[in-house]
């Protein structure tokens, strides 16, 4: 199987300078966990919700809350972003991406068309359902 069956194509990008405030705003009303950090077109990082959550004050929306809590709002997403994402093709195999899971601390990957354009990303749930749904339909 390819990754391009089961990928989500429906994939959301920020920009290196967006700030943390707008990548948590997202994350907030989204069921998804990572979003790719473009710049004209080129993918540059992936920010997940746990680089936010470890660069975020734990006292944002506390009644503890101080200005500098709130300033890291302001971050910007190229100082908490994974730089230099793994990636793999459209045309890879699911067994290439369990591969990449394994022998790499990521927890999605995002998928390029051969001229480089961002097509969808891949999380390691994607496989999970894939698999669930394909185990489901043997046993019907």
């Amino acid at each position: 199987m390819l990754v391009k069956h089961i990928m989500s194509r429906n994939v959301v990008t920020v920009g290196l300078d967006d700030t943390l405030a707008l990548v948590k705003e997202i994350f907030d009303h989204s069921k998804f966990h990572h979003l790719l950090a473009m710049e004209q077109g080129e993918l540059l990082g992936v920010v997940s919700d746990r680089d936010l959550f470890k660069a975020l004050s734990p006292n944002i929306g506390t009644s503890t809350e101080t200005y500098k809590d709130t300033a890291t709002l302001n971050k910007r997403v190229h100082q908490i972003m994974s730089r230099k994402p793994k990636y793999l093709r459209e045309d890879a195999t699911v067994d290439a991406a369990i591969a990449m899971f394994t022998e790499h601390p990521i927890s999605c990957i995002p998928i390029l068309s051969d001229d480089d354009r961002l097509v969808g990303i891949l999380s390691w749930r994607d496989i999970l359902r894939s698999l669930h749904s394909r185990h489901s339909d043997e046993e019907s």
